[in-house]
């Protein structure tokens, strides 16, 4: 496996690059940052200062993900997506002065494994995005999303569930849903929680 660079990409000598990824032209991946195995970055996008991306994370063109953002694998961000970094943003400071990087801590988004941020998607710092959830594009999330939570909206909001195949479930009775692609079930055992069945077993 090798890695590939554009020569438009402005990638620090200091991040981490997996082997197998991509950074396509335009993309900036800032210092310190941690690229896993075999992702790509797409034209346009931006990785902050140390944020940290699992393996196969696919990040779309224009896509923004500031520091400390923390992506599991197999991570989806859909293109011009956000992920924030600070909860009370101001430019300058209450005496007029210009904010520096010691006037403010940031804070991240966190993201599970296998989850997706549809487009144009904006995460508010410091959400949770559990496991294997999708966030429908245009959505702005205040609040942590569980895992298998489909959320649409502004706030964003539960909707349905999703299955690892990523397309809402179908109730089948007794709580349980089954996936129409892979006809694996689930279970809800509250309505913030559901857990592949297997797991109950």
């Amino acid at each position: 496996m090798s890695i590939r660079i554009a020569p438009t990409a402005d990638v620090d000598a200091t991040a981490t690059i997996g082997e197998g990824s991509s950074i396509w032209h335009l993309a900036q991946v800032r210092d310190l940052a941690q690229l896993g195995q075999n992702c790509i970055i797409g034209r346009g996008a931006y990785i902050g200062s140390g944020a940290i991306l699992g393996d196969n994370c696919k990040v779309q063109n224009y896509a923004l993900v500031y520091e400390p953002a923390v992506l599991g694998n197999g991570v989806f961000i859909g293109p011009a997506a956000v992920l924030t970094n600070d909860e009370y943003p101001r430019a300058i400071n209450p005496d007029g002065t210009l904010k520096s990087a010691s006037d403010w801590d940031s804070v991240g988004v966190t993201i599970g494994d296998g989850a997706s941020i549809g487009a144009r998607a904006v995460c508010i710092a410091p959400v949770k995005i559990g496991a294997w959830a999708l966030v429908a594009a245009g959505a702005v999330v205040t609040k942590d999303v569980p895992e298998f939570a489909l959320v649409a909206g502004v706030p964003a909001k539960r909707i349905r569930w999703v299955g690892r195949g990523g397309v809402p479930l179908e109730p089948i009775g007794d709580n349980r849903f089954r996936c129409p692609i892979n006809h694996d079930t689930y279970l809800e055992v509250s309505p913030e929680k559901l857990i592949e069945e297997s797991e109950n077993q």
